[in-house]
């Protein structure tokens, strides 16, 4: 398929199809090619699923890319990244992808890149200051308003449900926790909504869903800002006799994010009802793709691609491409007007992994 983005200079359309296809002129693979360009990748996690896959995805597009891939792990650490970037740096790589867990404290790496001419390209979550060459995101605030709505409709407008927040720390968290407020303070303001800052740890989860069922036995809904907090949410709800088929009376309708392959079954089993499919494959596609055109010396403008996405301006000298990150349920129907795709849809990356 054919990548059609908004290229300033249309003179670059064949040589987009190439980066997209592997079609260059290299071997094709990602690390044998001495011409492959060398690129650095610091996957920021290995502890959930959702990167575990990002993981699994990024020399697969590498070698279709013909880039030549060195790799390192952050562990959620922004310390970690800065001296991973300086590690990269001294492999002469040139250009960078990274998913900074705190995108406030990044900047100063940011900067030092910038100074170096390394482009980077951010995957996941956006910095709070500084420029990257694109960053290549889903609409975090949609997810948010998602989940508001689909658990809006479920409730009747009436309720209590409780938000399991990542960390605030990053634009991830503080999207899709605005968005969740303000979804359920416009459209369904008679649902209470318990809010629980977990920091992406799903034992801090477990345990703040658990004392707030325990205050509050009438809870209908839980919104779980990623698959992180999956495992405990459905323990806690086992033991509190409420993981229960949605047909029945004690059910609580959980939404989460991410779309991992568990996540799917659950939805089909009935222990869960919804996700929204954050594309782990798209972010290590598209991460690549867009490190190979800064290479190329490509440039970019706002407007829609042809894969289903759109480069928006999020400030001057930061573009974002906002991927499709889709609505999964049990029936595949609409809520509020916000379609779904079932659970069994083969167009979903969590159906697909080897």
């Amino acid at each position: 398929m054919r990548l059609r983005t908004a290229l300033c200079s249309t003179a670059s359309a064949l040589s987009a199809l190439a980066l997209l296809t592997g079609c260059n002129s290299g071997s094709g693979t990602a690390s044998s090619s001495s011409d492959a360009p060398l690129v650095g990748v610091d996957y920021p996690r290995s502890d959930t699923d959702f990167w575990n896959s990002y993981i699994k995805y990024t020399p697969e597009f590498a070698k279709q890319l013909g880039l030549s891939l060195k790799t390192t792990n952050s562990q959620n650490d922004v310390a970690k990244l800065t001296a991973n970037a300086q590690t990269f740096i001294s492999q002469g790589v040139k250009g960078i992808a990274m998913a900074p867990q705190d995108t406030a404290a990044i900047a100063p790496t940011l900067a030092q890149l910038e100074a170096k001419k390394i482009p980077v390209v951010t995957v996941d979550t956006r910095p709070d200051t500084g420029k990257v060459y694109m960053v290549v995101r889903a609409d975090n605030r949609a997810y948010g308003e998602k989940a508001c709505t689909y658990l809006g409709t479920k409730l009747g407008g009436k309720g209590k449900v409780v938000m399991l927040q990542g960390d605030l720390s990053s634009i991830n968290g503080r999207d899709r926790t605005e968005a969740f407020n303000d979804c359920m303070k416009k459209n369904y303001p008679g649902i209470k909504v318990f809010g629980e800052a977990t920091n992406w740890d799903g034992a801090v989860a477990a345990q703040k869903l658990q004392t707030d069922l325990t205050a509050n036995p009438d809870i209908k809904g839980v919104y779980m800002q990623s698959s992180f907090a999956l495992s405990g949410t459905l323990q806690v709800l086992k033991q509190k006799g409420l993981l229960v088929g949605p047909k029945d009376n004690k059910h609580v309708f959980v939404v989460s994010n991410d779309g991992i392959p568990e996540e799917l079954k659950d939805i089909a089993a009935g222990q869960i009802d919804a996700t929204v499919s954050q594309p782990a494959d798209l972010y290590a596609k598209y991460a690549l793709y867009y490190l190979k055109a800064a290479i190329d010396g490509k440039t970019f403008q706002p407007g829609k691609t042809d894969h289903d996405s759109t480069i928006v301006k999020v400030r001057d000298g930061l573009l974002e491409d906002q991927l499709s990150a889709p609505l999964v349920t049990a029936d595949g129907g609409t809520y509020g007007g916000i379609p779904s795709l079932k659970s069994d849809d083969k167009s979903l990356w969590g159906n697909n992994l080897g």
